[in-house]
């Protein structure tokens, strides 16, 4: 099946009017011209790889949309696999935490955790998009180590990242700010004080050895071939220090100063489509657009919002020397890469056909998902056959 006449974003350049063959679900052939006959025609719309999403917290308000309120598994991984082909994402982790005093509650804990990833894998064969699980592990949780280990061994966990949400460092590194989030939540000033003390103090007393904690855990993944990211770094020395244990990702570094030290390390760096799309964090940390700017941004992930994918990577093309083909790697083959899939992530012969369909007016849009040469998705503008 060709797909014809389409603004083809490959690796390193934009074929202007280029076409695609598909064939047993694979890329079979490029051409740099319009096939006739072919089952679909663009005139002109973006064909560019399906894009795969390292990390997206949407599953716990998937099933569980208002507090105490809980849905079936079923119908809440259903709904989520919806929004992210909607959005263009062909491959997508999971990130769910083993967080039991974080503000969500049970639905952070550990056994609640650990049933639904393994629902979530064990749905993997009817959902449309290819499913992942990553792992956030609280390295202030010990307790978490051997749930996170279990599954590990069994299979169900593909990415793992250390995260640490103690206030005074990483994401809540300035304590000014955060007060003045918990005042807007209608504490006073000494209230909100007393709550990060108290947050504080928890951590400490869960702790024990934190590094002897992430250290195992760090090799849990180096024996299961686990890929291992850190998060949230915001000094040059926590960078170093997460690299010694293995790390190969920086996610979401909060300062310049780290993003640095992370490309000095060999870490690749991502941040979240949302605050590229904005061009600023919601949390007051480091810019992605600056980071992309200073060429210290290495891909984008949904975080939060999937339908920002799209959208991010056409405003960061304004500025990528690389153009559309630059900016699109950022959600295509740099993730594919971090993350060791090789089959994916670029419009190359031999790889699987996982292929977005989108144009570039207003803020941009998806008309199409195809994943491993299927139509997942279309909202009607352009007829696809069913497969290829």
């Amino acid at each position: 099946m060709w797909l014809s006449d389409f603004r083809v974003v490959l690796p390193e350049r934009v074929i202007a009017r280029g076409s695609v063959r598909i064939e047993g679900g694979r890329i079979a052939e490029l051409a740099e011209h319009p096939v006739p006959g072919a089952a679909l025609s663009g005139d002109g719309l973006i064909l560019m790889p399906g894009m795969i999403d390292m990390h997206g917290d949407m599953i716990e308000r998937e099933v569980e949309p208002r507090p105490g309120v809980r849905m079936p598994f079923e119908l809440g991984l259903r709904d989520l696999d919806r929004r992210l082909k909607v959005a263009g994402v062909t491959t997508a982790y999971a990130a769910v935490s083993f967080n039991p005093k974080s503000a969500y509650g049970h639905l952070r804990s550990y056994e609640h955790s650990k049933e639904m990833l393994r629902a979530l894998k064990a749905m993997r064969p009817m959902l449309a998009v290819d499913h992942r699980v990553h792992a956030r592990f609280e390295v202030n949780y010990p307790r978490a180590l051997s749930v996170v280990e279990e599954l590990i061994a069994d299979g169900t966990v593909d990415l793992v990242s250390l995260t640490d949400h103690t206030p005074g460092q990483g994401q809540y590194r300035d304590l000014e700010r955060l007060t003045a989030r918990y005042q807007g939540e209608g504490k006073t000033r000494d209230e909100a004080a007393a709550a990060i003390a108290e947050r504080i103090r928890e951590k400490r007393a869960e702790a024990g050895d934190t590094l002897a904690t992430i250290r195992a855990m760090s090799a849990a993944c180096a024996v299961a071939g686990v890929p291992l990211a850190s998060h949230d770094d915001d000094t040059a020395a926590k960078v170093a220090l997460m690299q010694d244990v293995g790390a190969t990702i920086s996610e979401f570094p909060v300062t310049e100063e780290a993003a640095r030290a992370a490309h000095a390390h060999g870490l690749l760096t991502v941040m979240g489509a949302p605050n590229a799309l904005r061009g600023e964090s919601y949390s007051g940390n480091l810019s992605a657009r600056a980071a992309h700017r200073a060429g210290l941004l290495d891909m984008l992930c949904a975080d939060y919002h999937p339908s920002a994918m799209l959208p991010a990577v056409l405003e960061l093309a304004k500025a990528d020397p690389g153009g559309l083909a630059g900016a699109a790697r950022l959600a295509t083959a740099n993730p594919a890469r971090a993350l060791g899939l090789t089959d994916r992530g670029a419009i190359l012969p031999g790889l699987r056909a996982d292929l977005v369909v989108a144009d570039d007016s207003g803020i941009g849009h998806v008309r199409a998902t195809i994943r491993g040469g299927r139509k997942v998705f279309s909202d009607g503008s352009v007829i696809l056959p069913a497969a290829a």
